[in-house]
């Protein structure tokens, strides 16, 4: 199996992005109408085990119903490819990891945490968004009043979150792959390729630092030696997460990619969460500014260890 590590990891990959697009899904189930008293109403109907389930969705519109069956048709073809990569997963030799108790108890805790880290994500990245309004475009996937770019940096962040909580996923080594994987999907929709490695110059605001043209086989070698360090996983969990901001490894959406890197390693570690808290947010912005300066003097890993560890 060691010579196919290559297209096992490609296909573990996929098969946890279409997972997670299966998971973004809203409404998942077979369309109804229903008429009550003249007035026609759509459920979805679903068998969960050996139950048929049949939940209320709204009243009805041609549009609502049209976008149900394309559901419906998109959540049949991700089954298929997932049902194929696993066969093909198989014929290679793989055999799905156990994950320990703890872990386990880490991947139940930031599941149901996922909603609130998001959130704070959002903040952190200026999306004017409230908790409300975070919570219906992760359950369904749309919302009034707020622009459709910050609507799809949200749907992309459950995405990647999706991603880093597959237990396939969470089974690999925290490494340039799986960060460039994550960047791809936080940047969806905004860039054709966002995880592919930055080739142009960029400013950051607010700072005089100019991060330099990241190099790939650097960037590799930096963060193996930020995970080989001899100190606890929060430690590690930080330098990563801080290393891949100031590096600016890709054109957009490098803090959204460092903060899930992070968490990878975290969860895999059993060592719960890293999130920047939306009430923290301005603190560590400004922190980072001194960071990305050299003007820190430890604080900044001080700060994100006692304000944005969590653990259970």
């Amino acid at each position: 199996m060691e010579n196919n590590y290559s297209k096992i990891q490609e296909l573990l990959h996929q098969k946890a992005d279409y997972q997670a697009r299966l998971n973004l899904i809203p409404y998942e189930g077979t369309p109804e109408i229903k008429d009550r008293e003249g007035q026609k109403y759509l459920y979805v109907r679903k068998r969960v085990g050996s139950r048929l389930t049949s939940t209320y969705v709204d009243a009805y519109s041609d549009e609502l119903y049209q976008l149900l069956l394309r559901n419906t048709k998109e959540a049949r073809e991700l089954r298929k490819h997932i049902r194929r990569a696993e066969k093909e997963l198989a014929a290679l030799g793989y055999k799905e990891t156990e994950l320990s108790p703890r872990v386990m108890l880490n991947l139940d805790f930031a599941r149901a945490n996922m909603k609130g880290n998001i959130y704070d994500q959002a903040v952190l990245e200026g999306v004017a968004t409230t908790f409300p309004q975070t919570e219906d475009i992760i359950n369904n996937g749309i919302v009034s009043g707020m622009t459709a770019t910050d609507v799809q940096k949200i749907l992309n962040l459950k995405h990647a979150w999706e991603f880093i909580l597959d237990k396939d996923v969470l089974s690999y080594n925290s490494d340039y792959d799986i960060l460039c994987h994550i960047a791809k999907l936080v940047n969806e929709g905004f860039y054709t390729d966002g995880g592919r490695i930055r080739g142009v110059p960029v400013a950051i605001g607010g700072t005089s630092y100019i991060p330099p043209l990241p190099i790939a086989t650097v960037v590799k070698e930096n963060l193996e030696a930020i995970i080989q360090q001899d100190s606890e996983a929060v430690d590690i969990a930080i330098d990563l997460c801080l290393y891949c901001m100031k590096t600016q490894v890709f054109n957009d959406g490098n803090k959204r990619a460092a903060v899930i890197f992070a968490n990878h390693f975290m969860i895999s570690k059993g060592q719960g969460l890293l999130v920047i808290p939306e009430n923290h947010v301005s603190e560590f912005k400004g922190l980072l500014v001194s960071y990305y300066e050299d003007r820190d003097n430890g604080e900044i890993r001080k700060f994100m260890r006692e304000k944005c560890w969590r653990n259970f």
